[in-house]
């Protein structure tokens, strides 16, 4: 459900902007890095391990709603590898290891402050963003999965250098986050119940890349 309302949303702002050139089509190809996260619920029920970086993709559609101010849906998605030691004293009587697969959706909806020099072909902008992320795990060793939905955030600051009227060049730096991310809501755990743990650890995703601005529109 939630999906199909971000799907309406999204066709309508493109309908909304279609006759004027306050909408952009953006595409983003980032490179994010390592990020850690562990609960240690007591000596014998934890997890320690890393989202390993890597490339993210994805697509926004941008609504100038004034000349210095924008509203934008967006999606990102990387295809990843979690590795893990965990001990669920519950399941098992020692740590145990896997190298889950892992994929991370994020979409987020919020806005841009845009500021540039007059005739300047350089477009500073900067802002944040809500929404939600889309998680799945899956141990390799066993075929056992899990998937969750959990609230999510994001920040980022960059230039578009407008090569044209209507074409640009994205660079910027971003940080996503996943609250509550990992732990027992992904079931780490080889047995499909999870690990169960109490607790949780988030997941900061910091990003260093750009990618390609259209305006569309006449």
């Amino acid at each position: 459900m939630k999906r199909i309302s971000l799907f309406i949303l999204f066709i309508t702002i493109t309908i909304a902007g279609s006759s004027q050139q306050k909408l952009r089509l953006n595409g983003y190809a980032n490179y994010v890095f390592d990020d850690s996260y562990d609960s240690y619920y007591d000596a014998h029920n934890y997890y320690n391990g890393k989202i390993q970086g890597g490339f993210q993709g994805g697509v926004g559609l941008e609504y100038m709603i004034q000349p210095r101010y924008c509203v934008e849906l967006m999606w990102l998605h990387q295809s990843t590898h979690a590795p893990t030691y965990y001990w669920d004293g519950a399941s098992s009587l020692k740590e145990k290891y896997a190298n889950f697969e892992t994929n991370i959706d994020y979409v987020l909806i919020g806005g841009d402050g845009h500021f540039s020099q007059p005739k300047s072909k350089v477009e500073g902008y900067g802002g944040l963003f809500l929404g939600m992320a889309f998680l799945g795990a899956k141990n390799p060793d066993n075929g056992n999965h899990g998937t969750t939905e959990k609230f999510a955030w994001g920040a980022r600051l960059g230039a578009n250098v407008w090569a044209g009227e209507k074409f640009g060049i994205k660079l910027q730096a971003q940080l996503t986050s996943v609250s509550q991310g990992a732990g027992g809501g992904l079931y780490f755990g080889t047995g499909g119940a999870g690990v169960g743990l109490s607790t949780y650890s988030s997941i900061y995703q910091f990003g260093l890349g750009g990618g390609l601005t259209f305006k569309l529109g006449h």
